[in-house]
């Protein structure tokens, strides 16, 4: 049994009220404005201000007018949401550092430039890694030593007065 969509002219007039939605969605995505998330750099927010000094695939490095707590003020707000976000005040430099699982390690921002304020942001590397599971693997055992060893000398001493006290007793 042939299924009858309507006449040629209903089919028509079908598609013309189709192509006008077409058309108004089109025409309301590009002109209706929408929030913009900024650039970014393996996920981390890029300050819009800055302008590209130095940019390979793990580095990306800016220069900026602002101050630094203009820069710092920007970083904090962008990344209020996220967790794991370490920030660390240093003498020179503040430093941001994400101890998840984000593409990027950290952001560093300048505190002693004086024309601007230098901003990096470096890419996580299986170096960095590896380096601090390899220390702190170390450290573990370094204590574990110290520890075996004080238990030993502890073990002997003990053992000597016990033996002491035992040949007083005896005799």
């Amino acid at each position: 049994m042939p299924i009858h969509h309507g006449t040629a002219n209903e089919m028509a007039q079908r598609g013309i009220e189709i192509m006008k939605k077409v058309i108004f969605i089109l025409l309301a995505l590009v002109v209706i404005p929408t929030p913009s998330i900024g650039e970014t750099f393996l996920g981390a927010p890029v300050i819009p201000e800055g302008k590209v000094t130095e940019k390979m695939d793990d580095r990306l490095e800016l220069k900026t007018p602002l101050s630094h707590d203009e820069v710092l003020s920007y970083y904090k707000e962008a990344l209020k949401g996220y967790e794991n976000i370490k920030f660390r005040d240093w003498k020179n430099d503040t430093y941001i550092e994400d101890d998840g699982n984000m593409q990027w390690h950290s952001i560093t921002i300048s505190k002693k430039d004086t024309d601007g304020t230098r901003v990096v942001i470096v890419k996580d590397s299986w170096t960095w890694i590896i380096g601090t599971l390899v220390l702190r693997y170390i450290g573990v055992f370094m204590v574990l030593m110290v520890l075996f060893l004080a238990m030993t000398l502890s073990g002997k001493i003990i053992s000597s007065l016990v033996g002491k006290l035992d040949a007083k007793k005896a005799a």
